[in-house]
């Protein structure tokens, strides 16, 4: 490293009733690979908005190679070499790479002209993309190859990724690590925001960590443990979830020849799934995003109808049932889409508690609400899943991101289900919240609940899971034990190397003895 790209000294932002930012000071230097930690909630994404120029700073400096920077929007934080691939991308399904790329670009060239330089580009970077295909068919991991050019097109000199790899299978992180790391060789710095810690270690050079808004130190990762980096974020000792073996109890949810055609028509179709659930054990499920899963959770809960017997419950057909009746038997969810499909965005938390809690609670009544016990039900949720929230009144949308997904999954839990199926339970959720979720779905599988899992972080799945299995284009893979699974086999799983289609459950169950 030669000297400091930017310097950020004491930037601070305030919202009504939180200081997001709170005299923030920290360097990043040329061609450095520069972590930023902690919770949720900690100020990283109003941090890296105010460098990207989304917000403005209501104190503080921040310098560009010595000269004053404040940028007042994007467009000149992108002039001064500024780049940023958001966790959520922006492209247009219908449109194809070249015209995404275009429409992010202030003055695009002859779209013959920008294919060429896309084909170039990506080769060169080793991330290869067609700039005719159409984005609603490339996989999510092909998706994020888009943005990353997008941004690799403005030749940046600062490259700020925001959980970069939540949608890569290992072998892409791999082949996402080494773009990363030619560029670093080549003289771009980069702001690395992400929860996975043993990535932090492998690939950045210093981390900076934020706990409630504040800088409250920094470490070189590569000499630091992941514990004790999560231990800075959190400031306090983090509990390890524990286990307790499944002993084998009765088949609680069986699937056997699921089929479904997606309702979205850049969906996937679910493809002669089988598998089966046993009381007290958890179910892993990996996949990159976009190869089932969400269709695979709606035919679950009842959002999607199925025939009768594809679906059973302890032995009775629900196929055809919705998610009222299944809620009645015990099957619970809690989907991916936290703000928009799990919660009500404008409603309070009581009547967000209601919306799924009302059968098996018994919060109604001859046709009417009992208000009362939604609250108190909420206030329960609240209470036991640590949700920063100013009580149950406050509007769903008014929380953080993992504040609002704990809501969600103890809103579940504390509902006794006999079955509960998740989708990324800890998606974008620290380190300490995400070991308070995973601790209660072992809690649930160890009171005899069949869990599914549907996640695609891989650490989690290890970590939590009986038996594992993967997703790849609407198909499942063998089920396996996942004690002993390696990195390499689970990511061939992934990629639909073992085979398209599972073995018949009863050899599964062989496998298993």
């Amino acid at each position: 490293m030669t000297g400091t790209l930017l310097s950020i000294t004491g930037l601070t932002k305030a919202y009504p009733g939180v200081v997001a930012n709170d005299s923030v000071s920290f360097d990043i230097g040329e061609s450095e690979v520069h972590a930023l930690l902690g919770e949720n909630g900690a100020g990283k994404s109003t941090l890296v908005k105010m460098i990207y120029g989304l917000v403005k700073p209501d104190s503080g400096t921040m310098t560009w190679r010595g000269e004053a920077y404040a940028p007042p929007e994007p467009r000149i934080a992108r002039a001064t070499g500024v780049a940023m691939v958001f966790q959520h991308f922006s492209l247009f399904e219908a449109l194809n790479v070249a015209e995404n790329v275009a429409l992010g670009m202030e003055n695009p060239p002859p779209m013959r002209d920008l294919a060429r330089r896309i084909r170039e580009v990506s080769e060169t970077y080793g991330l290869p993309l067609d700039p005719y295909r159409t984005v609603g068919d490339l996989s999510a991991g092909e998706r994020q190859r888009v943005e990353i050019i997008r941004c690799l097109l403005q030749d940046p000199k600062l490259l700020i990724m925001d959980e970069p790899t939540s949608v890569l299978t290992p072998q892409e992180v791999e082949i996402l690590f080494k773009t990363l790391r030619k560029l670093k060789s080549e003289g771009t710095s980069i702001l690395y925001i992400s929860h996975k810690l043993e990535e932090i270690r492998a690939l950045c050079d210093q981390a900076t960590i934020l706990r409630l808004g504040k800088n409250v130190g920094t470490c070189i990762p590569a000499e630091t443990t992941a514990r004790q980096m999560a231990e800075m974020m959190v400031g306090d000792t983090l509990q390890t979830p524990t286990r307790t073996a499944s002993d084998g109890g009765e088949v609680v949810l069986d699937v056997t020849g699921l089929s479904v055609a997606s309702s979205n028509p850049f969906g996937t179709t679910l493809k002669n799934i089988h598998f089966r659930v046993r009381a007290g054990e958890i179910l892993g499920l990996g996949g990159v995003a976009g190869n089932g899963q969400d269709e695979l959770l709606a035919a679950l809960s009842g959002e999607a109808k199925t025939t009768s017997d594809t679906i059973k419950v302890k032995g009775k057909p629900v196929g055809r049932l919705g998610p009222n009746e299944r809620r009645k038997l015990g099957i619970l969810a809690a989907p991916e889409e936290r703000l928009g499909h799990a919660a009500a965005p404008d409603m309070s938390l009581t009547e967000n508690a209601l919306l799924t809690g009302a059968i098996r609670k018994k919060l109604l009544s001859n046709g009417f609400v009992n208000w009362g016990g939604a609250e108190d039900f909420a206030k329960d949720v609240i209470k036991k899943f640590d949700v920063r929230t100013p009580g149950a009144s406050t509007a769903a949308r008014a929380l953080s991101g993992g504040n609002l997904q704990k809501f969600v999954i103890g809103r579940e839990v504390l509902q006794a289900p006999e079955v509960l199926v998740v989708n990324q339970p800890t998606w974008g959720v620290d380190a300490a919240a995400a070991a308070a979720i995973r601790q209660s779905l072992l809690d649930l599988a160890a009171g005899g609940a069949a869990v599914v899992c549907i996640s695609q972080d891989l650490d989690e799945l290890m970590e939590i899971s009986d038996r594992f299995g993967a997703l790849n284009e609407g198909r499942l893979s063998d089920i396996r034990p996942a004690a002993g699974l390696t990195i390499d086999e689970i990511g061939l799983m992934m990629g639909g190397a073992h085979g398209m289609e599972v073995a018949h459950v009863g050899e599964e169950e062989g496998a298993e003895a």
